[in-house]
């Protein structure tokens, strides 16, 4: 489903042999028209901890709801909601990342099989240039000793087609989900290795930190622990097949990203 079919993006989807259905995600009756048919729904809001999501924690909330309800009432017979594994073991503390428990607990109160899906620290936050303080630097959540999950946007799909082909088998499940686990300064050295070049990797510096009162709490967050070790990278690899390595990454989907990020112009 998608707001836009005429857009670029949409397009693409087309040729490649996806059916495109136009809708919104905040509109009932569209999503009902839309899963009309569907065997299985994968439920993926727009981020409301993002800033150019453009939704509240409200609005995100409302909106998870509402695709598992129009679910129900469509038909289907599998859901798969994609959560996030830093609340694996509760609540956070942040809104945006808290808000998601309140969808994870209605998806289960759903009278269908669930199955939610806990992807880590996309792979492709690496490439935001709001984290490079200029060409040579990426600026992270965490210090460079301190390890953390990541995951590559593309095994997402890979699992959670996966769960919608073995509805028996994946239902009722929590699926904490990572390709791979590394330290800050492993992160900057493979981002090095495939850019040819130095590249330094630091956390957020404690000034910054002082000023902006959520980005703390997310600091203090990866500091704890919460973001890294809630996956078994060993046990997904044996179910879906070897997962991709930020090396892999770096060397495929996410080599232009990081280099359009890092202003890469460099030789």
């Amino acid at each position: 489903m998608v707001r836009d079919p005429a857009s670029a993006a949409a397009k693409a989807l087309a040729a490649s042999g996806v059916a495109v259905v136009p809708g919104d995600l905040g509109d009932a009756a569209a999503l009902r028209s839309a899963m009309i048919g569907a065997d299985g729904v994968f439920s993926m809001q727009p981020n409301s901890g993002d800033p150019t999501s453009g939704i509240t924690d409200a609005e995100e909330v409302r909106i998870g709801r509402l695709v598992a309800d129009s679910a129900v009432e469509a038909g289907v017979t599998h859901l798969v909601y994609s959560s996030a594994s830093v609340i694996s073991r509760g609540p956070t503390g942040i809104a945006n990342l808290d808000c998601k428990l309140e969808i994870e607990d209605h998806v289960r109160s759903l009278a269908i099989p669930t199955t939610i899906v806990r992807p880590a620290t996309f792979m492709e936050l690496l490439a935001q240039p709001a984290f490079w303080s200029d060409a040579d630097e990426l600026v992270f959540f965490t210090s460079p000793d301190q390890p953390v999950e990541l995951i590559a946007a593309q095994d997402i799909g890979t699992i959670v087609a996966a769960v919608l082909a073995d509805r028996d088998r994946f239902a009722g499940l929590s699926i904490d989900i990572a390709g791979e686990e590394l330290a800050g300064a492993d992160i900057g050295s493979a981002i090095s290795r495939a850019l040819g070049r130095p590249i330094s990797y630091r956390r957020f510096p404690d000034a910054l930190l002082k000023q902006q009162p959520a980005l703390d709490r997310t600091v203090r967050m990866f500091a704890s622990g919460v973001a890294a070790g809630n996956a078994d990278i060993a046990a997904l690899s044996r179910e879906f097949g070897p997962l991709t390595g930020l090396d892999a990454w770096l060397a495929g989907s996410g080599h232009a990203l990081i280099r359009s990020a890092a202003r890469g112009t460099k030789t």
